[in-house]
């Protein structure tokens, strides 16, 4: 995802095409910034507003801008599949992996400020992330996990998932919108075979 990619209406195109999701990353949106003009206007914006606001909070801000044009363009998809595709994922902080209530709490921020029913939240499966894997769940959050390079943590993922259903459904809550993916990294494994 970049801003570029969504403004030109290349995304539009994509989704019209029969793409039915997409993710970003830090990296991606290392590259989108320092490679392009297209967020010096927000940046000065938010350097105005708040001159003493650090790096991390406006990469951030524009993360959240452009993860949710990018829930946006994909809205029809998620709203003709019921909710089954038409998802657009954003990674917790890496920096976070190894601190589970730091990783809940940025998912918890990043949720609630994008505000769309179909953000995937990335949350790596760490063994601090297994405990806010199922935190997010219980809380209606829908979750990409990363990191999966085992079955032994898959099957942990797995239990997580499951646990977070059961503690909506123990509070009354509904389950039937709750959507996750477990990503494994076979590439990387493939790689170092």
């Amino acid at each position: 995802i970049s801003r570029g990619l969504i403004r030109r209406g290349e995304l539009r195109a994509m989704v019209e095409e029969g793409c039915l999701g997409v993710t970003s990353n830090p990296t991606i949106f290392d590259k989108a910034i320092s490679g392009s003009a297209d967020y010096d206007e927000e940046i000065r914006g938010i350097l105005r507003r708040a001159p003493d606001v650090d790096a991390g909070e406006i990469i951030t801000s524009l993360m959240i801008s452009d993860i949710g044009m990018a829930c946006d363009v994909l809205r029809p998809v998620y709203d003709r599949t019921q909710g089954h595709d038409g998802f657009v994922s954003i990674e917790v902080t890496p920096s976070k992996a190894r601190n589970t209530a730091a990783t809940i709490a940025e998912v918890r921020e990043l949720w609630k400020r994008t505000g769309k029913p179909n953000l995937m939240v990335k949350i790596p499966a760490t063994k601090e992330g297994i405990p806010a894997i199922r935190q997010a769940i219980a809380a209606g959050i829908n979750v990409n996990v990363t990191l999966i390079f085992g079955l032994e943590r898959y099957g942990a993922v797995m239990d997580a998932y499951i646990a977070g259903l059961e503690d909506r459904i123990a509070k009354n809550e509904p389950i039937n919108m709750i959507a996750s993916v477990a990503s494994f990294f076979v590439s990387r494994v493939d790689t170092k075979i």
